[in-house]
């Protein structure tokens, strides 16, 4: 009984000065982009958190959450936040006093609201949507084959473990940078643009439901020379 005492307690006692198998495969394995996950700190240390708020979570989605859950969020929030990007430069660009449209002339008419162009789009482009939804489709098969896990897989739906949320490996002018920090610190400016983005292209969209003009009309900065009449589908 002695011998099996003092066995027991070599061991344990081994084990305890042992790496542990866990941490240097979270380290060795996520360690992308100078991010090394960190389940002491909001959403496993990921960046997009600043001051005044640093962990904004009213609601604490992330107090349970798995590191895959949280790639998983971000991955979205990213994605969605670019989307939003390009659509408030769209909806400004397109309407008066710009009103620059690359798939029609805008400029013998007022074409309205962003939130009516899509009416005219089907109107002079019948093929646009069709073409949009190849071009989309496309774009997502290439994210999913680079971001998550093969259809052989039982996790098929889970991302690769050595997958940075939104790293799609898109970047035709070199601006990503080869240091962790600066990467890390480009990332938070893009999340941080592409959240107000989403809430300033939701803001946009809801005052031209409520009074059907534009974004510069509604300020004032621009004349209002829009004709419901002339669009091809009235309601």
């Amino acid at each position: 009984m002695k011998l099996i005492s003092a066995l027991s307690l070599l061991i344990s006692s081994a084990s305890a000065f042992a790496p542990s198998a866990k941490v240097s495969k979270t380290t060795a394995l996520h360690a992308l982009n100078g991010w090394v996950p960190d389940s002491t700190k909001f959403a496993y240390g990921l960046p997009g958190s600043l001051s005044p708020v640093p962990d904004f979570d009213p609601l604490r989605f992330s107090d349970n959450a798995s590191l895959l859950k949280i790639k998983q969020w971000r991955e979205a929030e990213t994605q969605h936040g670019r989307v939003a990007m390009l659509a408030a430069v769209g909806l400004l660009v397109t309407e008066e006093p710009i009103e620059f449209h690359p798939l029609f002339e805008a400029y013998n008419k007022d074409i309205g609201p962003a939130i009516r162009h899509l009416d005219e789009v089907r109107a002079v482009s019948p093929l646009f949507f069709e073409l949009l939804a190849v071009l989309i489709g496309s774009l997502e098969v290439n994210r999913a084959l680079k971001g998550w896990k093969s259809t052989d897989s039982a996790t098929f739906q889970d991302l690769k473990d050595d997958y940075y949320p939104g790293d799609v490996g898109f970047d035709p002018l070199g601006l990503k940078p080869a240091d962790g920090e600066e990467f890390l610190a480009m990332s938070t400016k893009e999340l941080q643009n592409g959240r107000l983005a989403m809430l300033g292209v939701a803001g946009m969209v809801a005052q031209e439901l409520v009074n059907g003009e534009e974004i510069f009309v509604n300020l004032g900065l621009a004349p209002d020379r829009f004709d419901p009449s002339t669009l091809p589908i009235q309601f």
